[in-house]
């Protein structure tokens, strides 16, 4: 075989081993995308189904509260504030939702820590220590949460976990 055969034999079997190659780092890379995990997330609408079903609790009661739903980040979804609801319980309400989205665990937690004498629950950043917030699960994850403000302490939370019923889908 003469120099120049040998020479392009040579290259034809670095193509294949270069092409090879390729091939089977494309499949690590496909099969490493395919295993990222996916999680489920609060919609609009699920949010909305939450807030009305809390929503019509509380009109069921005769109660004038505001609901807020926020994202498992704590960020506001939806704010419904019902007639005759104070202006305070806005803000209120959405720092229970975040507490409860952002600690994973309803806000009363938080509420009882520092009635138990733990004051410095009061110092952790992002705690609201007030009763009335609920985190919404959803396939054995928080994907967002409920607050509810306007009334006792556990009204809200029943209020809330009025709204928590409505979503539905695996807990």
């Amino acid at each position: 075989m003469s120099l120049a055969a040998r020479r392009f034999v040579g290259f034809v079997l670095l193509v294949q081993l270069a092409f090879v190659s390729w091939v089977i780092w494309s499949a690590g890379v496909a099969s490493a995308e395919a295993t990222l995990p996916t999680k489920p997330y609060l919609t609009l609408d699920a949010a909305r189904r939450v807030a009305a079903a809390a929503e019509a609790d509380a009109a069921k009661r005769g109660l004038g509260v505001v609901v807020a739903v926020v994202d498992e980040g704590g960020t506001l979804i939806v704010l419904e504030r019902l007639d005759a609801a104070q202006v305070a319980s806005v803000d209120v309400a959405i720092a229970k939702a975040h507490t409860a989205a952002i600690f994973r665990r309803p806000s009363r937690v938080f509420e009882e820590q520092v009635r138990n004498g733990r004051v410095a629950a009061l110092a952790l950043p992002g705690a609201a220590a007030l009763q009335g917030g609920l985190p919404l699960e959803y396939g054995g994850r928080v994907i967002g949460a409920i607050g509810v403000s306007g009334d006792a302490p556990q009204v809200d939370e029943d209020i809330a976990a009025a709204g928590v019923a409505a979503l539905s889908g695996p807990r």
